[in-house]
């Protein structure tokens, strides 16, 4: 018989390549950074992305400070929190955010467009954001990517 078959090779723990990435957040718009974030953390970018596995690479982000936010989202958006007591709801502007914990507004944006399971609190763990230029990561020796090239 003259046919081809043609197999789907599902990856799994044991068969992905995880690199270390470096992505600089300067002047970039938060939503656009984070999507493009999210897609590399998800390995959405791979040939052999599987929806099931964590097949994604480490992500570095440096100066999550000098974050750019377009429109009046800077005073108007609103991060809510709660502490769990009796009237313990909390407000807090990006701007305040920025001020307070500036590695926050990059990571709620992230996490908000990761899977809201266990798998997307396993690839949560593989971002880490920094408010310089450095980072403690140099044995992993992280590739520098352009977000425009994603």
């Amino acid at each position: 018989m003259d046919t081809q078959s043609y197999k789907t090779v599902s990856a799994n723990s044991a068969t992905v390549t995880k690199e270390w990435v470096v992505i600089d957040a300067t002047d970039q718009v938060l939503g656009r950074l984070a999507s493009r974030i999210a897609i590399i953390l998800r390995g959405k970018n791979k040939v052999n992305y599987t929806p099931h596995v964590d097949c994604g690479d480490n992500v570095i982000v440096l100066n999550a400070k000098k974050v750019r936010l377009t429109g009046k989202k800077l005073t108007d958006k609103v991060y809510v929190r709660y502490t769990g007591y009796p009237g313990g709801q909390r407000f807090a502007t990006p701007k305040e955010l920025l001020q307070r914990k500036p590695l926050a507004v990059i990571e709620e944006a992230v996490r908000g467009m990761l899977p809201k399971n266990r798998l997307g609190a396993q690839l949560f763990r593989n971002l880490h954001v920094y408010e310089g230029g450095e980072h403690p990561h140099q044995a992993q020796q992280p590739k520098t990517i352009n977000l425009n090239e994603i």
